[in-house]
């Protein structure tokens, strides 16, 4: 009797503090655009590894892929407003429209390659610009990666600036690209990433641009012929939490996600230099046909678009700054 009563005591503690770690859990709720097995939900794993490990499990995170709580700018605005989700992977584009400061990135023929970008937003420039999202009313924990933007059409390969006249290209709700493609005779159409398939597939646009690791993970080969590979934008993206989420935290707590962010933004380098070796192989092989611009060609597309610099970019970014990041090691 004294043995059951002794093991029936020892479930009671196990059960009891099972139950306790249970309710101390807290449910962090993490929305993104792309699918689970995409850069952005490999960025979102890694960010929940190192934030349960760092916490001893406190948080766990409930994934929303493939824009399961709407567009981007539905998401930030509910981290805005404190309602939804409290975490996000996000495109530094669409951010534009709330911390205009992101938009300077997205200057087409403004980073030389990788390394140079990620010097960029490593280095005192793409830190100062975190700093400006609490003004915004949005807390903003680390840059995240996306690669190198291509143009993927259903008209023609585009090897020179003419080639992209009248051409209805998808693009994010973003002035700096908007310009950009407006300067070289296209009909940019801004469209939230939820509607793009379709609008393909029904000829409500002709072609889009995005990183080789969104054209590979949306399969986009299914619904598009030609991939150019222009390298015109770099593209990152954005790990952020709400403030009501954010100021609920202890200071550890937001080291952990910190940290677990710069967890999330190693992953999706990773992921990125996979895809730039081997995405466009992979959309070849699909059955796109695809071209690469020359350092000739490029220049050519850069050259078509310095009005763009002059009128627009930077008046509203600074020549300074935008020099500044040119002349980045």
């Amino acid at each position: 009797m004294k043995m059951l009563i002794g093991r029936m005591l020892a479930f009671t503690l196990v059960a009891g503090s099972a139950f306790a770690a249970h309710a101390q859990t807290t449910d962090v709720k993490i929305a993104y655009a792309l699918a689970r097995d995409s850069h952005y939900g490999v960025a979102a794993d890694a960010w929940e590894k190192s934030v349960g490990e760092a916490t001893n499990g406190k948080f766990k995170f409930t994934h929303f892929p493939s824009s399961a709580q709407g567009g981007e700018r539905e998401v930030i605005e509910g981290l805005q407003l404190g309602t939804g989700v409290q975490a996000a992977v996000v495109s530094s584009g669409t951010l534009a429209n709330f911390v205009p400061e992101t938009g300077v990135t997205d200057i087409p023929f403004l980073f030389r390659d990788l390394a140079h970008a990620r010097a960029v937003l490593d280095g005192p420039i793409g830190q100062g610009i975190l700093e400006k999202f609490p003004d915004s009313g949005l807390i903003a924990v680390s840059w995240g990666e996306q690669g190198f933007r291509h143009i993927t059409n259903n008209r023609l390969p585009i090897e020179k600036p003419q080639d992209m006249a009248g051409l209805k290209i998808r693009t994010m709700e973003n002035p700096v690209h908007i310009t950009a493609f407006q300067t070289l005779g296209a009909a940019p159409t801004p469209m939230s990433w939820t509607e793009v398939i379709s609008g393909l597939e029904g000829g409500t646009i002709d072609g889009q641009e995005n990183p080789l690791s969104v054209i590979v993970s949306a399969k986009l080969w299914e619904v598009q012929k030609y991939l150019t590979l222009s390298g015109h934008v770099y593209s990152p993206a954005m790990l952020i939490v709400s403030p009501s989420f954010w100021n609920e935290l202890s200071d550890d707590e937001k080291t952990a996600f910190k940290n677990g962010a710069a967890e999330a933004l190693k992953a999706m380098r990773v992921y990125v230099d996979d895809a730039e070796v081997n995405g466009a192989k992979k959309a070849e092989e699909s059955g796109m046909q695809v071209n690469t611009l020359s350092a000739e060609q490029k220049a050519e597309f850069q050259k078509s678009i310095q009005s763009a610099y002059e009128n627009s970019y930077y008046k509203t970014y600074g020549k300074e700054l935008i020099e500044q990041i040119q002349n980045t090691k």
